[in-house]
């Protein structure tokens, strides 16, 4: 039970790192009804972000870690954010009164390319870093030994997660900007004669979405010590499976769906094969599917007519 315990908190936050990942998939298919391949990769360009705003700072003699990590969380926030605004604009708003399929394809082409550009300015090796946020608690030690550990990284980790998605829910329900993006989900044409700016709203959905990415990539770099050029893809595709297992479109189903696929990979790795952590994953999302094609909390799409 110990065991369970311990591997239930790893799994929970794994998913929350999905979770902020996948958000930015479901909020950009509900207003522009396309998926952000590149959305991945914005992730890999925040931990980057945040491990050279962190460099950075302890070279200029700077000690306080929470200071440091305020400053690194904003500084990777706003220049990730910056990305997925100039991606938006270049790669994405030229093509979308195109043929359905252009935007998608720039999107891959976008993601090889953030993918490469790493590649070439960071270089190809792990890029590790000592534990920043150390120390933790002892839940419970059982009588063969084995403690239930609850370390201050993965309570940061938890934490930030649900105070950001709190704000995020309280933007998209409460503000004005929330309400022109529930309108764009609608109608994009009606919101437009009704006076909101759709191309604002868009581009500010996928500044939002890169901001939560970049978070995900600081947590990332907080909890795992390393960062790499290739990890945006692997962790796009676990959280893109996230989002459309939880429900493509939907919030809170997006971080539902973040929150299964952490717990089934740490769970079937923790008593099963690690090697066949992600088949377990895909093999979970393909009978959910079958049984329920919108996802967990997805909605039927109406058509309009």
């Amino acid at each position: 039970m110990d065991y369970f315990a311990q591997q239930l908190i790893n799994g929970l936050v794994l998913g929350s790192i999905y979770g902020l990942i996948a958000i930015g998939y479901t909020m950009v298919y509900g207003i522009v009804g396309m998926i952000n391949f590149a959305h991945g990769d914005i992730f890999m360009i925040g931990g980057f972000i945040a491990l050279i705003s962190f460099l950075v700072l302890v070279s200029l003699g700077l000690t306080a870690v929470p200071v440091i990590l305020l400053i690194v969380l904003l500084v990777s926030m706003v220049i990730t954010a910056l990305y997925g605004w100039t991606i938006e604009r270049i790669a994405y708003r030229p093509l979308r009164h195109s043929f359905r399929l252009a935007p998608m394809l720039s999107a891959i082409g976008m993601s090889f390319v953030l993918t490469n550009f790493s590649q070439v300015s960071q270089g190809a090796r792990v890029k590790p870093v000592p534990p920043i946020i150390t120390g933790g608690y002892t839940l419970h030690e059982g009588p063969a030994g084995f403690a239930v550990q609850l370390s201050n990284i993965q309570i940061v980790v938890v934490i930030t997660t649900i105070v950001l998605l709190a704000m995020f829910t309280w933007i998209v329900s409460r503000t004005r900007l929330g309400r022109d993006m529930r309108a764009c989900e609608q109608d994009q044409t009606m919101a437009a004669l009704l006076g909101v700016d759709v191309d604002r709203t868009i581009s500010m959905t996928f500044v939002i979405g890169a901001a939560l990415a970049a978070v995900a990539g600081m947590m990332y770099l907080l909890y795992y010590g390393l960062v790499d050029f290739f990890m945006g893809f692997v962790a796009g595709i676990k959280a893109f499976t996230a989002a459309v297992l939880g429900g493509i479109g939907s919030l809170p189903g997006a971080m539902l769906g973040g929150l299964a696929i952490g717990l089934i990979e740490t769970f079937w790795s923790a008593y099963f094969s690690v090697e066949y952590k992600d088949v377990a994953a895909f093999s979970i999302l393909i009978v959910v599917l079958i049984f329920m094609p919108t996802g967990l909390l997805g909605r039927p799409e109406v058509e309009k007519v």
